[in-house]
């Protein structure tokens, strides 16, 4: 059953592209491949990050929030003057520090972590608002949208940040004490806890880097737009926790991994774009993506009852 839940996903994506193959000749075309590929691109990092946190047992509804004042601190520093790479880093900071206080009012306050995110969801998006006084970021750089928009080898170069960035979450994941102990955390919080591991310390780490990640994903973002947009990223979180659990990642934790999260992300990333290209109205998609959480994690609790009961 397990072995079925892994593979489901991958399957999964191979059905829906041969499916979108045959039922539109414009979607296997490099300009449209491309066009998946930088869409999904914002999704798939910020989903790095939620797969960690869910893995802890955890959750972070705030990433898309966290995505658009990360984004506007960035864009708004590439405006003044600062190189990009600098911007960038802005960007990404302005993330993790977001990230860090979420992590702290998780573990120091001890509040539930669907209510603090569920609060900083609205308390960085009405700053981002407060701060641009409602208005987006214009007259960037023009070079600046090489980060979202460029290629690199003749791959969207969006794609090789996200290959970058899934291959240290594999890493951190498998071999880093980090990986190991938020496996644990997540199966079991209580024991993690009498076995030695730092869990406030850990946790804090966790949200640290999904909101560093969020940065990132931000400025790839707005890279896009090629503007800084304080409502940008609203609703990107459920697509993020999306993505993981359609990969087999589960909301109870101890379960998760960037392959299965990756696969999810495109899934959704396919979901629409096969809706655009079908002139399917767009409403359906967010019915569709609701119906496959639903599925997914209904068969998530299907498969752990078989094993208990077993």
């Amino acid at each position: 059953m397990h072995r079925l839940q892994r593979l489901l996903p991958f399957v999964t994506l191979i059905a829906l592209a041969a499916g979108l193959t045959i039922a539109t000749p414009h979607f296997l075309t490099g300009i449209n491949l491309a066009s998946v590929a930088r869409q999904t691109a914002v999704i798939n990092i910020m989903a790095l990050g939620m797969t960690l946190v869910i893995i802890t047992g955890g959750i972070d509804l705030s990433v898309g929030s966290m995505l658009a004042i990360s984004g506007l601190f960035g864009t708004m520093a590439i405006k003044a003057g600062q190189p990009a790479f600098i911007a960038i880093a802005i960007g990404i900071g302005c993330g993790m520090l977001c990230g860090l206080l979420n992590g702290l009012m998780i573990t120091r306050l001890r509040i539930s972590p669907f209510i603090v995110t569920l609060g900083t969801l609205e308390a960085y998006r009405g700053l981002a608002l407060v701060i641009s006084k409602g208005l987006p970021v214009h007259e960037i750089p023009d070079s600046f949208s090489y980060l979202g928009d460029g290629n690199l080898l003749g791959i969207p170069f969006s794609l090789w940040v996200l290959a970058v960035c899934a291959l240290l979450m594999h890493f951190i994941l498998e071999n880093t004490k980090l990986g190991r102990y938020s496996f644990a955390i997540g199966s079991n919080q209580a024991a993690a806890y009498y076995a030695g591991v730092p869990i406030k310390f850990h946790l804090t780490s966790v949200y640290l880097i999904a909101g560093g990640l969020a940065g990132l994903a931000g400025m790839v973002e707005a890279s896009r737009l090629m503007t800084g947009q304080p409502t940008a990223g609203q609703g990107y979180e459920l697509q993020a926790i999306a993505a993981v659990v359609i990969g087999g990642g589960s909301l109870q934790g101890g379960e998760g991994s960037v392959i299965g999260t990756l696969i999810g992300a495109f899934i959704i990333g396919l979901l629409s774009n096969g809706s655009d290209l079908l002139g399917i109205n767009p409403y359906w998609q967010q019915v569709t993506i609701g119906v496959v959480i639903i599925a997914a994690v209904g068969f998530d609790e299907f498969r752990k009852r078989q094993l208990a009961s077993a």
